[in-house]
């Protein structure tokens, strides 16, 4: 009997930042223009937090890494988008990449045509998109009453927040609201939790076009335990996240790592597979990570089959 595979489909969204969007979209690359990231733009630290201070620009860095994931023919245009400068000057630390979009974008009408332009020059041929193109950070409510104001400041606490808002509220890109609507397949993290996977989903437009899609949506865990504060968030209570912002019960399936979790709520929608590097254990492997994807979407092809011949 035929199986459909995440190849079958023509549309496929990303939402994330860091390494682990990065690590999805570099697996899905063979996707090509069917595959669509929308990325978090919220980081304060780093290369990007400096050029944010002095520019009041959106956060580079989460997108120059995913487009350097998905480069399939390293250049030297590629090598010098990755390229850090060292020593103690005034350019020590910052990144080419961030760099180049930055000046993009003073030229460029849209921070997206910036990003269109090194795609073009770094022949890649998947979509790229900020969650915004207006600057906003992430700020964290605590139960004691306290804020905590930034994606640094946040990864520093020792407890989860209570909740997760951007100042200032900006509009998610038209683009990214767009791709959602007419995904059929959404795909959230793995990543830093409540700094790369939830900020996107903070926009109304982006949990909102999710909520109404038609497209299965799978949550892939962590392979270990963050050292920020999501690390006191089980799945489960991770989910209840997630579904606080794109409705309950959208979450078609969490695909996670081989181990014991208390999931009695979600235990239906658990899928465990060996989805880890051999040599780095934190870090998905590209071609399990694939594999691991296609079975969920198998075992979730197959319920919905079941679900209407019942019907």
């Amino acid at each position: 009997m035929w199986q459909k595979n995440i190849n079958d489909f023509n549309r496929v969204v990303a939402i994330g930042g860091g390494h682990g969007m990065g690590r999805v979209l570099s697996s899905l690359s063979f996707l090509g223009q069917r595959l669509t990231g929308i990325v978090t733009t919220t980081d304060n630290g780093g290369s990007t937090g400096r050029l944010r201070q002095s520019q009041a620009c959106i956060a580079w860095g989460d997108l120059r890494n995913c487009l350097n994931q998905l480069v399939t023919d390293p250049s030297i245009g590629s090598l010098l988008f990755e390229y850090r400068f060292a020593g103690d000057g005034e350019l020590a630390g910052h990144n080419l990449g961030n760099l180049m979009l930055l000046a993009l974008d003073s030229l460029c009408v849209r921070p997206l045509d910036a990003i269109k332009l090194i795609s073009d020059m770094l022949k890649i041929e998947s979509q790229l998109l900020p969650m915004s193109e207006q600057p906003t950070d992430l700020c964290a409510h605590m139960a004691c009453g306290s804020e905590a104001f930034g994606e640094v400041s946040i990864d520093q606490l020792d407890i989860p927040p209570l909740s997760l808002r951007l100042i200032p509220e900006v509009q998610a890109t038209r683009e990214a609201v767009q791709a959602l609507q007419q995904a059929e397949l959404i795909i959230l993290g793995p990543g830093s939790f409540l700094t790369s996977i939830m900020p996107p989903l903070l926009l109304a437009e982006i949990g909102r076009a999710i909520n109404e899609s038609d497209a299965l949506v799978v949550f892939i865990g962590n392979l270990v335990a963050e050292h920020g504060p999501a690390r006191h968030l089980d799945l489960a209570a991770q989910c209840r996240w997630l579904e606080s912002r794109i409705g309950h019960g959208r979450v078609n399936a969490i695909l996670a790592p081989p181990g014991e979790y208390q999931m009695t709520e979600w235990h239906d929608r658990l899928i465990q597979a060996d989805m880890c590097e051999a040599e780095l254990q934190h870090r998905h492997d590209r071609f399990k990570l694939k594999q691991a994807l296609d079975n969920t979407i198998q075992q979730l092809m197959s319920q919905r089959g079941l679900a209407c011949h019942h019907t």
